[in-house]
């Protein structure tokens, strides 16, 4: 792992156009992958990429947050931000998995939920809290794997998981590292500060235990060494659920709880004032 960048290199390398999508995960590690569309509710979100297939023979279902590569493709799923109905699709397949008995996959890539006003219509707020409140309760295993950003309620109604695995360039935080600034100093320039002081890496996270595994990239990002970052996804999602899928339902569930009520429990700070 390169342990020279900055939190601000990262965040940059997060972003960078050409990381690989969701979808370039899928194709490489889920065999048979069927696609599945829409909420049943409102219609389908191209910023959603959800189906089911197998992984390892295991038969699983997939979610990830799609981001284009051309202007046109990002504008279709909005740079990997979802609408509501994009949330409730997800919410709909994790379903769909508890009753089938189906382990849970998430790739997340997304600096946050769409912020339109179509979407705070249509309940984007009342949509995340649901999505999280239903992986929260599966009782089927669930690993997340954070491919590049993580941002706010938009990323953590995927992210609550058994597992987080973050790719070593891959961030995690409440808010981008500009609205950080803008609303803590009231100057977005100030940016590369904010990543710091905010703890957004996945070597930060994994201090704080909230990653459990820091998957490397190699030299220069992920989108530099495609295969070489996909074996190593794979490797750590089929030891995870390995190790997973040896517990219960209830058991499982206890230990989700538990998880999460330690998340934020801090004995010291985090920054100097």
């Amino acid at each position: 792992m390169n342990e020279t960048l900055t939190a601000a290199q990262r965040v940059a390398l997060a972003r960078h156009p050409e990381r690989p999508t969701a979808g370039e995960y899928i194709r490489a590690m889920i065999d048979s992958f069927l696609p599945l569309s829409g909420d049943r509710l409102h219609g389908e979100d191209g910023a959603i990429l959800g189906g089911i297939g197998f992984f390892h023979g295991r038969p699983v279902t997939v979610i990830g947050q799609q981001k284009g590569r051309t202007l046109e493709q990002n504008l279709e799923c909005r740079f990997g931000m979802p609408q509501p109905w994009g949330y409730r699709k997800a919410v709909r397949l994790m379903e769909q998995a508890e009753k089938f008995g189906r382990p849970v996959i998430t790739f997340i890539d997304t600096p946050g939920a769409y912020p339109g006003m179509e979407a705070e219509e249509e309940g984007q707020g009342e949509a995340i809290a649901r999505s999280i409140a239903c992986m929260s309760s599966l009782t089927v295993p669930t690993v997340a794997v954070f491919i590049g950003e993580g941002g706010s309620g938009g990323a953590l109604a995927l992210g609550t998981a058994d597992r987080i695995l973050m790719l070593e360039n891959s961030i995690f935080s409440i808010l981008s590292p500009e609205g950080f600034a803008s609303i803590l100093w009231k100057d977005a320039s100030l940016h590369d500060k904010a990543a710091e002081v905010m703890k957004l890496t996945a070597a930060d996270l994994q201090k704080l235990g909230i990653c459990d595994i820091v998957i490397s990239e190699g030299k220069d990002g992920a989108h530099k060494n495609r295969e070489l970052v996909f074996r190593c996804v794979e490797m750590e999602v089929e030891r995870s659920l390995t190790e997973l899928e040896k517990l219960s339902g209830p058991n499982l569930k206890k230990q989700r709880y538990k998880r999460l009520r330690n998340v934020g429990n801090f004995k010291e700070k985090l920054w100097q004032e």
